[in-house]
């Protein structure tokens, strides 16, 4: 459940304290390994054109929310954070430019960290016997080295239960990862996190969270159309 505790009667833009703070999940946008290599946390991995593209788009579609929507009623997106790997700083960096913001790095939206799995081609990983589990029983699941899915799965809900903390009312965009999105979605949605592979987020795509006294509310998963109806019914 999302922190919401110390909220004043209304926000600074006058949102009542009740409100739910909604949370846009975007994964990054397409690399020259992507559905190739594991890539991990390995540095100097940077979006390839059409990833550029797809960050653009997704900037575009973002920024009509906040025009239309989210500005008329809520004050506009309040911040753009993004995990801190090249190709997450690089989907952000539009989507901040589009808003008049900045990226604000947050290290707990990193991708998993995959161990001595990380680089490694993904028809490789397909052979090994481990796969299975990955797919099949995630939650027991850690790789060599590395992290758990559960741990993943409890830093990337904490960092966005914080960040919604932090702008309790207001909507905000968090740039990272495919396992990363799928671990706070499945969460969200109160999915075990060993079905939680059956969730899929595509490159750019907005999961969009809010995040209230009562809990979450899932809006959308894997949105890559309009975002303009993104609003609780």
């Amino acid at each position: 459940m999302a922190a919401t505790s110390n909220r004043s009667s209304a926000t600074s833009k006058g949102t009542p304290a009740d409100a739910p703070t909604l949370v846009l999940l975007v994964r990054h946008g397409k690399t020259p390994t992507t559905g190739d290599v594991l890539p991990g946390r390995a540095p100097g991995l940077h979006l390839a054109e059409a990833g550029q593209a797809q960050a653009a788009a997704g900037a575009a579609r973002i920024a009509q929310l906040h025009n239309v929507h989210v500005g008329a009623e809520r004050g506009g997106i309040a911040a753009v954070y993004a995990s801190p790997m090249e190709r997450t700083q690089e989907t952000a960096k539009p989507i901040a430019k589009a808003l008049g913001l900045r990226v604000r790095t947050r290290p707990g939206l990193i991708e998993c960290d995959f161990g001595d799995w990380t680089g490694r081609k993904l028809s490789e990983l397909r052979t090994l016997p481990e796969w299975k589990t990955v797919q099949r029983h995630p939650a027991g699941f850690r790789f060599p080295r590395g992290e758990s899915f559960a741990e993943m799965q409890a830093r990337m809900v904490d960092t966005i239960n914080a960040l919604v903390g932090e702008h309790p009312g207001q909507s905000i965009v968090a740039v990272s990862h495919a396992d990363t999105i799928k671990a706070a979605a499945a969460q969200a949605l109160g999915t075990p996190l060993d079905l939680f592979q059956r969730i899929v987020i595509g490159q750019c795509s907005v999961t969009a969270i809010a995040y209230g006294s009562t809990g979450p509310t899932v809006l959308a998963v894997n949105h890559t159309d309009d975002l303009i109806a993104l609003v609780p019914s």
